[in-house]
């Protein structure tokens, strides 16, 4: 799987796009990526831009990634936009809903610049 992971703006948002196959494990190691670069950024968001990858994720997997953001440390304790295709939006939905029940800030979104907006916006 190849993640590219870049900081757009201090103060603005970290974006990371996987592509290839999405799996439980890749994905464990991407948040792992992503919270080590947003060490060293303060009060960024995180945008996940999954939309050229597969995905056969379950529902458990979905769930298991969810408890490992807490895991992370503060990293995922902002703002964290996943965009992904009209098709799976249900299924990151699913994952967003599992996130959120743990107190992170996760929202997902099928329009890039839905998502900006809402990384953008003052509060939750």
């Amino acid at each position: 799987m190849l993640a590219d992971i870049r900081i757009i703006q201090t103060h603005a948002f970290i974006k990371a796009t996987p592509e290839g196959r999405l799996g439980r494990e890749n994905m464990k190691k991407l948040f792992i990526d992503i919270a080590s670069v947003a060490a060293t950024s303060n009060d960024c968001g995180i945008l996940i831009d999954t939309r050229k990858a597969e995905s056969g994720m379950s529902s458990s997997d979905l769930w298991y990634l969810a408890a490992q953001l807490s895991k992370l440390g503060k990293s995922f304790s902002r703002k964290t936009a996943l965009l992904c295709p009209r098709e799976r939006f249900d299924r990151v939905g699913f994952f967003a809903l599992c996130a959120q029940n743990r107190g992170f800030l996760v929202n997902v979104f099928t329009s890039f610049e839905d998502a900006i907006e809402w990384l953008m916006a003052e509060g939750p």
